[in-house]
């Protein structure tokens, strides 16, 4: 699409003198100010259709070129394809809205077991909780003995906890629950980094820099939301009697995101397939462990500061 180019050679965002058609001081484009509507809509039109060749030319070597990404990325061939940090954010988002519509309608797998009318069993009553208030709770306990009293974690845990009744009511749990729910999206920021970490401990004899894990790192987690929206996308268009379908696609899905992952590495870091597979391993067992600190991180943080 043709474009409209000043004749002068200052440039308008920063004043710095243009050789050719974008500003080499902050990259600005040396356009003509007063454009036509036709030739602004070309303008944009053709800034779209250049995201969207630079989307179409990340995502078809991020699904079936394990290790690809980074390797173009550290040899500097970085134009035509997205950042890995706007790529991830986009992905990343498409991925939670996915996985929060899974938990809101369950619709492939149900573990609720019907009991037969006249074999359901009668529950028993709940103890009531003679300490319905924080005050009340305080006065039971400064009757206990030193020795019996609740420690100071507790303490604060319980306090918390009656606030959080008082302001909720009834629904308190499942607005907690909600509330860590959207908290940890924010968590793999911490969680990705600390995953480039590992990679940097367990491949150090590689002598590669921080900022290359980190790149793999953003790679790895983009196939894998991707591939997890596709999956629980097609799980959410399954009718509900289909579960059996539903369960076999999260097996494949483990399976496909391993050999990945797999596949990733020996083409990233270059070591034989039993060293990348023992790596592997340690990689994966260290990276649940920080999972679930970060899950539980979260959950004290969101508890804390509601």
């Amino acid at each position: 699409m043709n474009k409209h180019y000043r004749k002068e050679n200052n440039c308008l965002n920063c004043g710095s003198t243009i050789q050719g058609k974008f500003c080499s001081n902050c990259g600005q484009e040396n356009l003509e100010i007063h454009e036509s509507f036709g030739h602004m809509m070309n303008h944009a039109i053709s800034d779209y259709f250049h995201f969207d060749h630079q989307f179409f030319n990340t995502i078809k070597p991020l699904l079936f070129k394990p290790g690809y990404l980074t390797n173009e990325y550290m040899a500097g061939k970085r134009v035509k394809y997205l950042h890995p940090v706007k790529m991830y954010i986009f992905i990343s988002i498409v991925y939670f809205l996915l996985a929060f519509q899974q938990r809101e309608n369950p619709t492939t797998v149900n573990f609720n077991v019907k009991v037969p009318s006249g074999q359901q069993t009668k529950s028993k009553p709940e103890k009531e909780n003679p300490d319905s208030t924080y005050e009340q709770y305080q006065a039971t306990q400064l009757k206990l003995p030193a020795s019996k009293r609740d420690g100071a974690i507790i303490h604060w845990g319980t306090k918390k906890s009656y606030a959080y009744s008082k302001k909720y009511g009834k629904n308190s749990l499942e607005v907690f629950q909600e509330q860590v729910q959207h908290n940890i999206p924010k968590s793999m920021f911490v969680l990705m980094p600390l995953f480039a970490l590992g990679l940097m401990i367990a491949f150090r004899k590689n002598k590669k820099f921080y900022v290359e894990h980190l790149i793999y790192s953003f790679h790895f987690h983009c196939f894998l939301f991707l591939f997890s929206s596709v999956v629980i996308l097609i799980q959410l268009l399954l009718p509900g009697s289909w579960t059996g379908l539903g369960s076999a696609l999260a097996i494949l899905e483990i399976v496909v995101v391993l050999v990945y992952f797999y596949k990733s590495l020996r083409a990233v870091y270059h070591r034989s397939a039993f060293r990348t597979i023992t790596k592997m391993t340690g990689i994966l067992l260290s990276y649940i462990v920080m999972a679930a600190v970060c899950l539980v991180g979260v959950i004290l943080l969101t508890f804390s500061l509601s």
